[in-house]
């Protein structure tokens, strides 16, 4: 054991000895100096009445696992009125009384759980040499309290789920300290906020999503801070809202939808290589294992009565009915059980389907419906089978006709709030298509579409001085119940459009406790989960 690695040892320490064993390294020492305090009076003491052996872990030596075997004198205290009379030596810079391992070791495999948790950790500290179990690693974490954080200036604060729907909690970061994470409240409760709010005096500004307890807590808790609005909240409000419009448009979304296609997708007569064979899928690769195994056992029974066998020893042979055995050889092949997918019926309008499939219809419903009308007189679910059959997979456009482009579907309604507001290099040519067609098929939208975009560029463009003509202009349009809403919040709706604070740290946050959350396997408590949110970051 070289000098240098000895020195490493805490501070007052003299080395009497040291082992080294193939997995561990074994170092016996004991304390320098020649007095010791007695833990009740403090008054020194020389007078040594006897020694112990404390056996401590210690931190890995080259690999190796680490211990020191550390003497400890027992004083008499020789003050008159001292009701201890023989007390033992403290040493607070190696070890804490009555543990088993030195405070270095102690705060190293807290670290390691505090990241990696209980489980994880000790097998990770086993790795390193320093073995500890997962509960261990646990009442590390407990033991010390989480430092107490600086009071902040501007903190961000949003809900996180204990279970989604059901429980939730609050977090709150700090966003001008490396946007760190400060405390976990177990609700989300205005008065929770307000009661934190009163405990930590001097927030000057609070970036919040737009919930209504976060308001009323802020404003309770922390009258004089600035709220100041996300603006991503305030683009997925506008969505929603937006949404709620287009889905009373549901007819002329899936009209523009098509029109969209019919543009984008034009059908063209172009030579057709011939297609090399579709693999068969795992359910039809089943059933064509079952007919192998029954034309198997045909062939057995077949043949066993080209020999003469009677139909009764063939049936002890191969474990087989003598209906069964009869029926086959009547037949003279096994059967099949495979049902047709399609009715006849339905080819009678095979050549009215192939053509209205190549214009563009694909819906199995409309198709129905149309030759219903002209004689057909099955159901919707055969002709969803056999268009599934003859022109999904088999054939899905007639012979000589490609399309440039698979149908385009048409978007459900928060998807086309989003394709209406978005900027033109942000989507490609068929939405943009899709984005006039319905503009010309519904023209009532058209204000309302203008007046989204204005707000969209208002927020990411963060035009305050706009906010008043647009909340006038939104009042007389479907936007108005929106407008309301910004109206209610108006204050931290023009801070969210003037500052340039955000919870965009805080989703981050919320996704970094959920990953932490989630490697405890839902297992954890909250006092737990709050020591390693706020202690490992």
């Amino acid at each position: 054991m070289s000098k240098s690695l000895l020195s490493l040892l805490p501070a007052g320490l003299a080395v009497e000895q040291v082992v080294v064993n193939s997995d561990r390294v074994l170092v016996a020492v004991h304390a320098r100096a020649a007095t010791a305090s007695c833990p009740l009076c403090r008054r020194r003491s020389r007078r040594v009445h006897s020694r112990y052996i404390r056996h401590l872990g210690d931190l890995p030596w080259q690999g190796r696992i680490g211990h020191l075997d550390l003497q400890i004198r027992r004083f008499r205290c020789s003050a008159p009125k001292c009701p201890r009379r023989i007390f033992a030596e403290r040493l607070p810079e190696v070890a804490l009384p009555r543990v088993r391992r030195t405070i270095r070791l102690a705060e190293a495999q807290r670290r390691i759980a505090l990241h990696a948790g209980g489980e994880a950790g000790a097998r990770l500290a086993g790795r390193l040499a320093m073995p500890v179990s997962g509960d261990t690693l646990l009442r590390l974490i407990r033991a010390a309290p989480i430092p107490e954080a600086p009071s902040p200036r501007v903190i961000g604060i949003d809900d996180w789920a204990w279970r989604r729907g059901r429980r939730y909690g609050t977090i709150i970061v700090d966003l001008e300290n490396e946007n760190r994470p400060i405390d976990l409240l177990r609700d989300r409760k205005a008065e929770t906020v307000e009661a934190w709010l009163k405990a930590h005096p001097g927030i000057e500004i609070v970036a919040r999503d737009r919930a209504g307890n976060y308001a009323d807590g802020v404003r309770a808790g922390a009258p004089e801070a600035v709220q100041v609005a996300d603006r991503w909240h305030l683009l997925r409000d506008l969505g929603d809202a937006l949404s709620g419009i287009l889905d009373r448009h549901h007819r002329s979304i899936r009209a523009a939808a098509k029109k969209a296609t019919a543009i984008t997708s034009p059908l063209m007569t172009v030579p057709v290589p011939p297609s090399a064979p579709r693999p068969p899928t795992r359910s039809e690769q089943r059933k064509l294992d079952r007919q192998a195994a029954r034309q198997a056992r045909f062939d057995e029974v077949a043949a066993l009565h080209a020999r003469g066998w009677s139909q009764s020893a063939i049936s002890r042979s191969t474990g087989l009915d003598r209906s069964t055995i009869r029926t086959w050889l009547q037949a003279g092949r096994p059967p099949s059980w495979s049902k047709p997918a399609y009715g006849s019926a339905v080819d009678v309008h095979a050549d009215y389907l192939r053509r209205r499939w190549s214009e563009g219809c694909t819906n199995t419903v409309r198709l129905w419906r149309e030759i219903r009308d002209r004689g057909y007189p099955g159901r919707p679910k055969s002709v969803q089978e056999w268009v599934r059959y003859k022109l999904r997979r088999s054939d899905p456009m007639p012979a000589g006709q490609v399309s440039s482009a698979s149908p385009w579907k048409a978007p459900s309604g928060r998807r086309a709030a989003w394709l209406m507001v978005a900027d033109a290099g942000e989507i490609d040519d068929i939405a943009r298509k899709f984005v006039d067609a319905l503009l010309a098929e519904a023209p009532d939208l058209v204000p309302v579409i203008m007046l989204a975009r204005e707000f969209r560029a208002m927020v990411r463009e963060k035009q305050a001085g706009k906010l008043d003509q647009w909340l006038i202009a939104a009042q007389a349009t479907p936007l108005a119940g929106f407008a309301g809403s910004l109206q209610r919040d108006l204050a931290a709706v023009r801070a969210g459009l003037s500052l340039p604070w955000s919870t965009g740290p805080v989703e981050g946050q919320i996704s970094r406790l959920k990953t932490i959350k989630r490697t405890m396997c839902g297992r954890a408590g909250f006092d737990l989960l709050r020591h390693r949110v706020l202690e490992a970051a």
